[in-house]
């Protein structure tokens, strides 16, 4: 989901309270605060050689020990304006991150209004080689240009 979609859902239910559904079923715990609204930029080169970027709206989970908090929505979108002056492009995915055993962000897939809240789901993420075309069952298959550090198959060697 993009930030103009989960906007679109706050907006659309201000005074529900808004809750995040884990990829298992369960709930990151009602009290939990937004801490973060971010725009992540990640630039990086693939085990190929090609430079790729990846952007995201990161919002930051936290569950303190103040049980009693709830977020609403329409607070939700208040904290989203503060954040105008850097998410220039609002087709950027939306990612929640949250520390359960351990701090994963999970991407926003879909909401829906369940038991008189604003429910976000959440769903997986997933490592892939984006050289595919490069990797061997060796190791990679670099141009030999390429550096031979940047093999995408750990211990595997490049050729």
């Amino acid at each position: 989901m993009n930030v103009t979609t989960f906007l679109r859902h706050l907006n659309a239910h201000p005074d529900l309270l808004v809750s995040f559904a884990l990829p298992d079923g369960s709930l990151i715990p009602a009290h939990f605060h937004v801490t973060e609204v971010g725009h992540v930029k990640k630039t990086f080169v693939d085990c190929g050689g090609t430079l790729r970027t990846l952007e995201h709206c990161l919002l930051q989970t936290w569950v303190a020990d103040d049980i009693d908090h709830r977020l609403p929505a329409g607070k939700l979108a208040t904290i989203f304006r503060h954040a105008d002056s850097f998410l220039h492009d609002l087709s950027m995915p939306v990612e929640i991150e949250y520390e359960g055993e351990l701090i994963s962000q999970f991407p926003v897939t879909s909401a829906d209004v369940i038991d008189g809240t604003l429910r976000f789901q959440l769903g997986t993420k997933h490592t892939d080689c984006l050289a595919k075309e490069f990797c061997l069952p060796g190791g990679c298959a670099l141009p030999e240009k390429e550096a031979a550090t940047a093999c995408c198959t750990p211990g595997g060697g490049c050729r």
